[in-house]
Formats: C-alpha cells, sequence, structure tokens
C-alpha cells in the first residue's frame, strides 16, 4: 500500500470513529484512534467500555464491522487494552 493510500485510509477511519463515538460517550465510554498500520487499526477503548462484557462484540462486530464496511483493505481492529 502506497503511502498516500495509507493515509485516506487513516482519515476515513478517523472519520468512521467519529461517528461511532457519540454510541460509546453515551454508555459511559469512549474511543482512541492509535494508529493504522500493515492493514490493521489500533484503537484503545476507555472509561465504561475498556471493561464491559460487551467489548468483544462491540469491538468485533460494531466498530470493526463499520470500518471494513468502508474500508475492505483492513484486516483486524485491535484494542491495545489501558490501565486507568
Amino acid at each position: 500500500m502506497d503511502k498516500e493510500q495509507s493515509i485516506l485510509e487513516e482519515e476515513k477511519i478517523k472519520e468512521i470513529l467519529d461517528t461511532l463515538r457519540p454510541f460509546l460517550i453515551n454508555d459511559g465510554g469512549n474511543i482512541e484512534f492509535v494508529k493504522y498500520e500493515d492493514h490493521k487499526v489500533y484503537i484503545k477503548m476507555m472509561g465504561a467500555c475498556a471493561n464491559c462484557h460487551m467489548l468483544d462484540l462491540t469491538l468485533k462486530e460494531g466498530i470493526e464491522a463499520a470500518i471494513k464496511e468502508e474500508i475492505p483493505t483492513v484486516e483486524e481492529v485491535i484494542n491495545l487494552q489501558t490501565a486507568e
């Protein structure tokens, strides 16, 4: 993947996360974009979302699905757990 394409995809990922963020905030959580590298999106789930029993479902069937729908080259979304 060339650098320009990677930058465009990263910007689109950030836009998608921005559309999802209000739903997470409404549930007492949040999401932070960390990086996009080797077709993988790295994020941090924060607040109530970080310890939620529905985290895996939210991550894979919500966030990852939304990103892959718009950017098929994304292989995976990875949550980098934070100590809060």
